[in-house]
């Protein structure tokens, strides 16, 4: 992935990063990225809402992609995560080419959508069971009560779903996210609709995320909880990466004011 740094102008200092499968001479093999897309396009109709955006991230490492409506991020997730077919460019996941004709690139991947794919019908745990067989999980026994302890809702296991609040429910969707332990995880605006309560509840369980064995990517308007968890940071304005630095680059009481004048900078 690219490090941005901002400059006068508008223009970024750009460090490309070399291609983790082609050691130099001499050099032991390094391990692939976990996640790494190039040239992603998307096209819907005349309209082009991803624009060629490059990303390379590996084990550990936690994105948060900001930008304002109609930026193309539920676009570029949806291609992350093999749902949306790219106009052009492709997806790596582990240095293999992310297949759509195959299933087996499924189990890396997680996705907690706005959707949130719930059964309002059915229990906390019969959801996690009747996505546990479509991956044809082993030992669900197992998984069902850690998933569920993990995100606070160990003791709701029976409750239907319907029964459950919004910041509940969406706690339950990362448990199911997460119930096959994939590689990758992509969360499109987890804090939605979320009291203060409740984000403070959700962070907890993100923040479990960052154990330095996953990799994941996060679209959010919450400025301050997209800051919190990230290790690298992203604003994508017209379906581009308009500027990108590590968060350890970042002022954070200036991001707001960086943010605004990176979204509003005229075209």
């Amino acid at each position: 992935m690219r490090h941005g740094v901002g400059r006068p102008g508008g223009q970024l200092s750009v460090e490309t990063v070399p291609d983790a499968r082609t050691p130099g001479p001499g050099s032991a093999p390094r391990e692939a990225p976990v996640l790494q897309a190039r040239g992603l396009v998307r096209d819907y109709g005349p309209l082009r809402a991803v624009d060629g955006i490059d990303l390379t991230l590996g084990a550990g490492e936690f994105l948060t992609v900001f930008g304002p409506n109609g930026a193309g991020k539920s676009s570029l997730l949806g291609m992350l995560s093999g749902g949306l077919r790219p106009t052009a460019g492709e997806v790596r996941v582990r240095g293999e080419p992310l297949d759509h004709g195959a299933l087996d690139w499924r189990h890396r991947i997680g996705v907690l959508s706005h959707q949130g794919f719930l059964y309002a019908h059915l229990t906390v745990e019969e959801n996690l069971r009747f996505y546990g067989a479509l991956f044809s999980l082993p030992d669900l026994r197992r998984r069902i009560p850690e998933r569920l302890e993990a995100v606070g809702l160990a003791a709701r296991g029976r409750t239907l779903v319907r029964e459950l609040s919004h910041g509940m429910r969406q706690r339950l969707s990362l448990a199911r996210t997460l119930l096959h332990d994939p590689d990758v995880i992509l969360l499109d605006e987890p804090y939605t609709g979320l009291d203060p309560s409740a984000s403070a509840l959700l962070r907890s369980v993100l923040e479990q995320l960052r154990d330095g064995s996953r990799t994941v990517v996060m679209v959010t308007h919450n400025l301050h909880e997209g800051l919190e968890m990230a290790t690298r940071v992203a604003i994508q304005v017209a379906g581009r990466f308009a500027w990108e630095a590590g968060r350890d680059d970042i002022d954070r009481t200036a991001f707001e004011h960086v943010y605004h004048s990176v979204v509003d900078r005229p075209a």
